[in-house]
């Protein structure tokens, strides 16, 4: 595919820490945990990132430059994978000056939005402002600002904390229901029924799925399916993995 995609957004590293655990400590009732591996890979819009890399070579990020320093820790159960404990640490995330970008230089820009102070609701209308095809992943409440944006994917919960919505985006709105799968435009796009390991990082890998599918097909309908599938692959599995590149454009 030759298109260009841009991601915009705010980044950090995602750290898992295993670890088995067969007591609790004898002062306080916590589990003791002993911990067994550790990974860490780039998180929230770097995650779009590699999603998208996988499908689509031609990917450039604008993104914090110290994301490295932000970081999401996540206590996991080894044999489980039960989540005991998140550490979050929160530097100071600098906003970035969007009206410096070259949007016209993409194909596609997807807005990877934390709500970290990286993008303001006016960086956001700027950017859909500037540019006739404009993805958004946002944890703001959908809002006016993204009124001329091309589409929108949220979840159930950041659809509820949105409420009420203009008709006007609500048509623009891509819903994803965790193993429901989505749904768009009154339609429903379910998924394969599997069983759900991890789902860390499931709504980026949907969200690099959809906007690069788009890219290439132009087909909204068909971009979700696609993106479900590509979800569903990587629940699969512990933490945070990356979409696998079908053989063809038909898988």
């Amino acid at each position: 595919m030759n298109k260009k995609i841009l991601v915009i957004g705010e980044s950090c590293r995602d750290i898992f820490v295993y670890a088995d655990t067969e007591r609790l400590a004898p002062d306080i009732p916590v589990p003791v945990l002993q911990t067994t591996r550790q990974t860490e890979n780039p998180g929230m819009a770097k995650n779009v990132e590699r999603n998208v890399k996988v499908l689509c070579k031609s990917c450039d990020i604008i993104t914090n430059k110290n994301w490295r320093s932000i970081t999401k820790t996540r206590y996991m159960h080894e044999k489980t994978n039960h989540a005991f404990l998140r550490v979050d640490t929160n530097p100071r995330m600098p906003r970035v000056d969007v009206r410096k970008l070259h949007l016209d230089k993409y194909d596609l820009i997807a807005i990877s939005d934390y709500d970290k102070g990286f993008l303001s609701e006016d960086d956001m209308q700027y950017i859909c402002e500037q540019h006739d095809c404009v993805f958004v992943d946002t944890k703001k409440p959908v809002g006016s600002f993204l009124n001329r944006c091309t589409y929108i994917k949220i979840n159930e919960k950041e659809y509820k904390n949105s409420l009420p919505l203009s008709e006007h985006l609500k048509r623009k709105i891509i819903l994803t229901k965790g193993d429901r799968g989505a749904e768009f435009d009154g339609k429903q796009y379910p998924t394969e029924k599997i069983e759900v390991k991890d789902s860390s990082g499931a709504g980026d890998s949907f969200f690099a799925a959809l906007i690069v599918r788009y890219a290439e097909t132009g087909d909204i309908e068909d971009a979700i399916r696609f993106a479900n599938i590509s979800a569903t692959q990587v629940v699969q599995h512990k933490g945070v993995s990356v979409i696998k590149k079908p053989k063809n454009k038909n898988e």
